[in-house]
């Protein structure tokens, strides 16, 4: 052990050097969560971490060292490749070897990698210079990640410059220690100086950072400043959250899997719809949450060949009655879309400007949409032109829904897909839609609630601040970081709040009505109304499923209302009434969301204790600074108090005070009657030694006091010397026996 010890010693820096590095690695493993499986993260840290900590512990035995982080590597592989079930061993252990050989591809390609880039960084960042080069070339990619993807990095890159600085005051001791090695041992005897010292300056640079004003940046990056030269000051991006070649704009989206960002309003016109009733216009739907955005759920409903005039078959909904709405849909632009367009749910298609386009048509019953074949031949884009639709739109039963508790929606339970979580969902959401929801009675009166509190705590913006933006999972960031956003945002939260709850919900894009165009020369049918929609009429909300009343659209975001049709409170059942949609309001009061609603993350509860414990150091630093300095702050009230500075006998007069007070602590009191040298003559009789200790101060205090000669400057600095050696000192006067204390007859 105490040969360890000493090779532990003399191997320091290399031990630190590993623990920065892996603060480098762990922040590069936190921008791959949003890209690998969870498993493989955790594969490669449970390695990194494992190889890391025999390096710090075996810092100076390279071939034992080195097969013993091979042996951890293999166990660190082991186990988590077993705890995340991606293989279950059971048997003798050569089967277990064998199972375990079978699991491990191609995990153990992303854990080798790690281990050989962690191998390498260690022998190659040697110097002051490779680690600032190194701190480049991490610091520079991350930067760029952060900017041009929808994962927020700052704080990754915060502690990569962090581990920057504390490598670099490594080095520069392990520099110390190879020059000065007699100063470096001073430093080992007593390191207590330096460390505090450290913590001071630390906490100094915090509460400054913490209590700094914000200030806007007067200059502009290239980049931005090109984009705003160029007209466009938005970034679209495409599934791997990388940035595309063109603004994002407003639109039907293709790519759902990485929500986020802002864009521009494009009116550019898309379609004309006639209908019988005003409406959303639904599109595709999507069940997986990733925590980046929705999977396209390929693998999922089945896709059924249809003709035109035939019933399309849909989830069945008993309770809830229908009203059939006629729609004619004519394309203003050359653009293709993998669906048709119609209101909820599609019933048949009546006609269709493309021949054979029967064969086109796919139908999905569980999703409730009409896909579209895009392509024939080489590459040639086939797309409907017009097209005549009949739907059967549900009319809701609001006040019997309203009524209908979970298990009577729900007796035999509900479809796992349609309340999917990923794993790792972040806990402070299903706690803020718990606290949100805690006075629904009913499923239906949870959703309401939820509705309501995106609705009124959180901001309509086609560009939200992404800079707040903390979280790496899309909902967690919006509802507790940006609280800001558009329809994506609110419908996504909606959806995945309802679910952590147990509620059954799904994410629609589509689009919104649209806006009325006047009078219609040739209706298709009698009272219908013509609406002209345009890119800026995309759209995403969430469906929520009520068992036998089927699937009602949800509108969450804030300044829209969806078309709903409601069952009529007069007699005639026959009838119902429609509520207004409304357009995203112009101007909003920038009023902050409700934040004492929302439960504040580990991060913000983490922050709160950094800053409390800097705040704490830094006043015993200023306490211990105002100790260190007691008799200057002692004679400065007192300079106060006599109405100007002090003069060199007043302070003689007001040390020798202070080391009397001292003394009384010690038992020796100073009698009323008694001048000051009969007292000391009394105390040596008591404290052998003590009179010819104290004779000095007497004879300055004298001098002082009764002496027209006035005190220098130098006979101060020997008055403060000899009062703080006689209080550091005073115990060697005492004599082998303690001394009976003194009476006071």
């Amino acid at each position: 052990m105490k040969k360890w010890a000493e090779s532990f010693k003399s191997s320091w820096y290399t031990a630190v050097a590993a623990v920065w590095l892996m603060i480098f690695a762990i922040q590069w493993l936190n921008y791959t969560r949003t890209v690998w499986f969870d498993e493989t993260n955790a594969l490669v840290l449970a390695v990194l971490a494992t190889v890391a900590v025999i390096h710090v512990l075996l810092p100076d035995i390279s071939w034992f060292r080195l097969g013993l982080k091979a042996a951890g590597f293999v166990v660190a592989m082991y186990a988590t490749l077993k705890s995340y079930g991606i293989f279950q061993p059971s048997g003798t252990l050569a089967s277990r070897a064998e199972q375990f050989s079978q699991a491990m591809f191609p995990y153990v390609w992303f854990a080798l990698i790690g281990w050989l880039l962690f191998e390498l960084c260690i022998r190659a960042v040697n110097s002051q210079r490779r680690i600032l080069i190194f701190a480049f070339l991490n610091i520079v990619p991350m930067a760029a990640l952060d900017s041009f993807t929808v994962v927020s990095l700052w704080k990754q890159v915060a502690w990569i410059v962090f581990a920057t600085m504390g490598w670099l005051v490594c080095d520069h001791f392990r520099r110390f220690q190879t020059r000065f090695p007699r100063g470096w041992k001073a430093i080992r005897r007593n390191p207590f100086k330096l460390l505090i010292n450290t913590a001071v300056v630390f906490s100094l640079v915090i509460l400054a950072g913490v209590n700094m004003p914000f200030v806007q940046p007067i200059l502009t990056d290239p980049y931005t400043a090109w984009r705003q030269m160029q007209g466009t000051s938005n970034v679209a991006f495409n599934a791997n959250g990388l940035l595309q070649g063109q603004a994002s704009a407003s639109g039907y989206s293709r790519e759902d899997g990485q929500l986020g960002g802002g864009f521009n309003f494009d009116y550019t016109p898309v379609m004309t719809i006639e209908s019988t009733e005003r409406s959303y216009w639904r599109g595709e739907t999507r069940m997986t949450y990733t925590g980046s955005g929705w999977d396209a759920d390929s693998g999922w409903g089945s896709l059924e060949e249809v003709s035109r005039e035939q019933e399309l078959e849909t989830e069945a909904a008993p309770l809830t009655p229908t009203k059939t709405v006629r729609q004619k849909v004519t394309m203003q632009s050359d653009s293709t879309y993998p669906v048709l367009f119609g209101a909820y749910a599609i019933n048949k298609v009546e006609s269709l400007d493309v021949e054979n386009g029967e064969s086109r048509m796919q139908w999905k019953p569980e999703q409730g949409e009409l896909h579209w074949q895009e392509r024939a031949g080489r590459g040639a884009r086939i797309y409907p032109k017009t097209y005549t639709i009949t739907s059967k739109v549900p009319v809701v039963p609001v006040d019997a829904l309203q009524a209908a508790a979970y298990d009577k929606l729900y007796p035999e339970g509900v479809d796992p897909r349609y309340v999917q979580i990923p794993r790792g969902f972040p806990q402070r959401v299903t706690d803020l839609a718990a606290e949100v929801t805690a006075s629904g009675q009913t499923p239906y009166e949870k959703v309401y609630l939820l509705q309501q509190h995106l609705q009124q705590n959180y901001l309509y913006t086609n560009n939200p601040t992404l800079s707040r933006r903390q979280s790496d999972d899309f909902v967690e960031s919006f509802l507790f970081d940006i609280k800001e956003g558009y329809c994506d945002y609110f419908s996504t939260a909606m959806v995945m709040m309802a679910r952590s709850q147990g509620i059954p919900a799904r994410w629609v894009k589509g689009y919104a009505p649209g806006t009325p165009s006047g009078d219609v020369p040739d209706r298709f049918s009698e009272n219908s109304s013509q609406y002209e929609v345009t890119n800026a009429n995309a759209h995403s909300w969430a469906e929520v499923y009520f068992g036998d009343y089927g699937w009602v659209p949800v509108e969450a975001t804030r300044g829209f209302t969806v078309p709903l049709l409601e069952e009529s409170l007069a007699p005639d059942d026959s009838e119902v009434k429609q509520q207004p949609a409304e357009q995203p309001e112009e101007e909003e009061e920038e009023t902050a969301p409700n934040e004492a609603a929302a439960p504040t993350d580990s991060d913000s509860n983490l922050v709160p204790i950094i800053v409390a414990a800097a705040a704490v150091v830094v006043a015993a630093w200023g306490a211990y600074l105002l100790w260190l300095r007691r008799r200057s702050v002692y004679f400065f009230l007192m300079g106060l108090r006599m109405g100007g500075p002090l003069t060199a006998d007043q302070k003689i007069v007001l040390e020798t005070e202070r080391f009397l007070r001292f003394l009384k602590r010690k038992g020796l009191k100073r009698e009323e009657h008694e001048t000051l040298r009969e007292s000391v003559s009394r105390w040596d009789k008591k404290v052998a030694g003590s009179e010819a200790a104290i004779a000095p101060i007497l004879a300055l205090f004298e001098k002082a006091r009764y002496s027209p000669e006035r005190i220098t400057d130098k006979e101060w600095l020997e008055m403060q010397h000899l009062a703080s050696e006689l209080r550091k000192n005073w115990k060697g006067y005492y004599p082998a026996s303690p001394a009976v204390p003194e009476s006071n007859s």
